[in-house]
């Protein structure tokens, strides 16, 4: 806790003596548990993913929630606990801390079992019509890799959470069936400035793979 605390103040460049001293802790019992800022971050990244992975069961296991509903909590989740991370920060990762990186492309590529089970209920059940599941699989995972490892969402001044709504919002629409969406109103920023040529090819690929996934998609701006 306290590290996400002093992420979100300082990003990566926090020092070790800062953590401990927030913590009233010594260095001595730091590297007791840690052995560096690198293996302290993975550690983070785990117990952040582990508790949501658990929101995500809580909400699967919902009697009072219908399958779409489910699907676009559990897609979109970010507790309480961890809405106030600056996630928009992490693409720093990919040159500081590369293993810590490449464990979080790792944790969002797992924990799909659910998720594939929804959607496969929702084909069932007539909510969703049939589409290639590995793709739309594929398709959310690039977008998250894309915010993780560049700066859009910070020069965009855009949260993680909006950004995170808005492609589950043109994944789940289109799986439903044509949808026209205006992909340039999903990534303005609310003083209405916008980075149009990233929102453009972010959405141009999300068309080109719901279309690869079969889905009929008005490419319209």
């Amino acid at each position: 806790e306290a590290t996400i605390e002093i992420f979100n103040e300082r990003g990566l460049k926090f020092t070790v003596d800062e953590l401990t001293s927030s913590l009233s802790m010594s260095k001595k019992t730091f590297y007791s548990v840690f052995l560096d800022k690198r293996s302290l971050f993975y550690e983070m990244v785990d117990y952040c993913f582990d508790y949501i992975r658990e929101s995500k069961n809580d909400l699967v296991r919902s009697d009072s929630l219908d399958t779409v509903t489910k699907l676009r909590l559990v897609m979109g989740i970010l507790t309480e606990k961890y809405e106030n991370i600056d996630l928009s920060k992490l693409y720093i990762l990919r040159d500081k801390y590369p293993e810590v990186y490449a464990h979080v492309a790792e944790r969002l590529e797992s924990d799909w079992e659910e998720t594939i089970k929804l959607l496969e209920q929702g084909v069932r059940e007539g909510h969703l019509r049939p589409f290639n599941i590995p793709i739309f699989k594929l398709m959310m995972e690039t977008s998250l890799e894309q915010f993780f490892q560049k700066d859009v969402l910070v020069r965009n001044h855009m949260s993680y959470q909006d950004a995170l709504a808005a492609v589950v919002d043109i994944l789940l629409d289109n799986a439903k069936g044509k949808v026209k969406s205006d992909f340039s109103k999903h990534w303005r920023t609310r003083n209405g400035t916008a980075d149009e040529h990233t929102a453009i090819t972010v959405a141009y690929n999300l068309c080109m793979a719901a279309r690869m996934a079969g889905a009929d998609v008005d490419y319209a701006l």
